[in-house]
């Protein structure tokens, strides 16, 4: 069971279907070992399989009362089109009890539901609540301002998600998002055929 949770762990970012074909193996050899339920919550939701990755990773939940997941529950969640349930899993009493980088991982999936629900202000405010303080360094400042930038995007502030996609791009020095690509396709103001800032052209 162990050399399986390892070739799963091995394989996860370069093959996820055979990663989770390990992973199931260990987790039908061992369905009630609580480490073996979450790497295969773990590596069905690199697989994209949102059913199983949630029942699995709710099964961990049950067995040691971490919420640590619930961002991931919740995501899968989003995924299976219940973006109600999501947010009904992000805004429980106990997520508030959460270390501040579990909470960060929340409120981008509240944050994108909300999106899912047409609910494009009500997207920003969760963002904006959070905290968007870009002269406070924290792991999770590139994943936070790009879902804040996307969100602006979709509300038509373009000029704005410019703003926060070079933000995100600065920040994520581990490579987590596609910050500097999404950047680079908006382009720039006048090559967006938008009206330039008048205040941003030299005198005379």
């Amino acid at each position: 069971m162990a050399v399986h949770l390892v070739a799963a762990g091995s394989l996860v970012d370069e093959d996820p279907q055979r990663a989770l074909e390990h992973a199931r193996y260990a987790r039908d050899q061992a369905p009630r070992l609580a480490a073996v339920r979450e790497a295969a919550g773990i590596v069905a939701y690199q697989a994209g399989e949102w059913a199983e990755a949630a029942r699995d990773l709710r099964a961990c939940r049950r067995m040691t009362g971490d919420a640590g997941h619930l961002p991931i529950i919740a995501d899968c969640e989003r995924a299976l089109g219940r973006a109600d349930r999501a947010i009904t899993l992000v805004t429980a009493p106990e997520a508030a009890a959460l270390p501040r980088a579990v909470q960060a991982e929340l409120v981008i999936v509240h944050s994108g539901a909300r999106r899912d629900l047409h609910e494009v202000d009500a997207a920003l405010r969760v963002l904006e609540k959070f905290g968007l303080d870009r002269a406070q360094q924290r792991p999770w400042n590139a994943r936070l301002w790009y879902a804040y930038a996307d969100a602006l995007l979709d509300a038509g502030r373009r000029d704005e998600a410019r703003e926060w996609f070079a933000a995100a791009a600065e920040a994520d020095t581990e490579g987590e998002t596609d910050a500097a690509e999404r950047l680079d396709e908006l382009g720039t103001a006048e090559q967006a055929g938008e009206p330039a800032d008048p205040d941003s052209g030299s005198a005379g």
